[in-house]
């Protein structure tokens, strides 16, 4: 067992600076490569780990410690890389788009996305699994009729996040349940008090940025050749709905998100070889090294030249790269050592969240993934929730909402890069656009503010709502 080095306060704030310094001016100033850039944060980071007197195998453990904790999101990463793949080599994704070119009207099409989204993230529990599936379909619909992709990307990641946060089959939601010490429901029914005034505001906003749009149904010339590139290249048909269906059945009957992807896949690989023609070796290339088609139609092209397991091996790598630096940068102690000091006098409400979300933030932004913030912040924050009297499910709400909804939004995320190579829209473009994922934080806030959502231990065991705040 390797024995702690805590670093101290200034050792761990100069580790971030640099971390931070590397992956800012690289992402705006220098548009570096994202995966080039962590790796320099892993070096700079070990260096400093060794100076703290850790040996070069203690070193090693800590980071292959770290990349053990994601592997079950990287054979995720793979199956949706499959899963894309052989949607588009059973018609699956060229029905879906054809069928609602016809039912979705422009100036409708950015809330009922995201009520879409909602949904489905809902009940299969996985942002990744929506974004990798609903998401690539909403992108041809939404390109097809004239909406800038950025702000159908944005609209797609709010909606797949309302999912991954409020689903109780989420990864994400019961680990923040378990970690805070609190019962899955209540944590789910704490977040509700905010995130539903959030989500209304954002369904409203969409609804006005999408009647901008509604004149593109005055001219279907596009639409219509985009229609027709999908009748000349696929089968189009009903039948094509079932591999999202048997996701969605088994999902909802809580298996596992691996064994409902795999039903999906079989069934839509049954569906290529009988409605689309497809040989069972055209498929399997298609699932090693993604689907291929020269259609004729440029946008069409962009939406089906995709998927498959090569296609997933740099998001993979920067999985690899993010764990192990998430490793590092907690079990060596650098985020505890910068945060555990700077709260200790606080003795009121809203500064101990506004502090719980500026600590998960932060995080989140340094280690580039939710599950680490999400343990490391309900940790520096348990006792200071149970003495002030509040209850757990207060401290779950507010972990969750500064960590699973802030990781879509950085470029070095393991979400955020699945997500950019997925829709094909680069992170700082989206990130304007998602609405939900940056307002909840506000929202929660000026509740607070108000003494609004407050829910402290009485006596009774009952939680109480708006008590004043001291």
């Amino acid at each position: 067992m390797i024995d702690t080095k805590l670093p101290s306060f200034n050792q761990a704030l100069l580790c971030f600076s640099v971390i931070m310094t590397i992956l800012i001016v690289g992402v705006v100033v220098f548009k570096t490569s994202i995966h080039v850039l962590l790796m320099l944060c892993i070096i700079w980071t070990c260096c400093l780990t060794y100076f703290l007197g850790y040996k070069f195998y203690e070193i090693k453990k800590i980071m292959s410690d770290g990349i053990s904790m994601g592997l079950g999101a990287i054979y995720v990463f793979i199956l949706i890389g499959v899963i894309i793949a052989t949607y588009l080599e059973s018609g699956t994704i060229a029905s879906l788009v054809y069928y609602s070119l016809d039912l979705i009207h422009p100036a409708v099409f950015l809330p009922a996305g995201l009520l879409i989204c909602s949904f489905m993230s809902v009940a299969v529990g996985t942002m990744m699994g929506t974004v990798g599936t609903a998401g690539v379909i909403l992108i041809g619909v939404g390109g097809a009729m004239g909406i800038p992709l950025p702000i159908v990307a944005g609209m797609i990641i709010a909606g797949a996040s309302f999912g991954d946060k409020m689903s109780p089959i989420s990864d994400t939601t019961n680990l923040a349940a378990v970690v805070a010490g609190t019962d899955l429901y209540k944590h789910i029914k704490s977040m509700l008090y905010t995130t539903i005034p959030t989500y209304i505001l954002c369904l409203i906003i969409f609804t006005i940025i999408g009647l901008q749009y509604s004149s593109a149904a005055l001219s279907t010339t596009e639409i219509e050749a985009f229609q027709a590139a999908i009748d000349n290249n696929f089968t189009v048909s009903f039948w094509g709905f079932l591999p999202i269906l048997a996701l969605l059945i088994m999902s909802m009957n809580k298996v596992a998100a691996e064994p409902s992807m795999m039903a999906s896949v079989a069934t839509a690989i049954m569906l290529a070889l009988i409605l689309q023609d497809r040989s069972l070796l055209d498929i399997f290339n298609s699932i090693y090294s993604g689907y291929s088609a020269s259609t004729g139609h440029q946008e069409l092209d962009l939406l089906v030249n995709r998927g498959g397991m090569l296609g997933m091996m740099g998001t993979i790598m920067l999985a690899l790269f993010v764990l192990a630096l998430g490793g590092l940068l907690d079990k060596v102690g650098y985020l505890t050592s910068l945060l555990q000091g700077l709260f200790s006098k606080i003795e009121a409400v809203v500064p101990l969240i506004i502090a719980t979300m500026f600590t998960g933030i932060i995080s989140t932004v340094s280690t580039g993934q939710g599950y680490i913030s999400i343990v490391l912040t309900s940790q520096l924050f348990k006792r200071k929730y149970e003495a002030m009297g509040l209850q757990k499910y207060m401290l779950s709400r507010t972990v969750e909402e500064s960590t699973t909804l802030i990781a879509p939004l950085l470029p070095w995320s393991l979400g955020g890069a699945f997500y950019a190579v997925t829709l094909g829209v680069p992170v700082f473009d989206y990130l304007p656009w998602a609405f939900l994922n940056y307002l909840n934080v506000f929202v929660s806030v000026a509740m607070a503010l108000m003494g609004l959502a407050i829910f402290r231990v009485v006596t009774d065991s009952r939680a109480t709502i708006g008590n004043k705040l001291r």
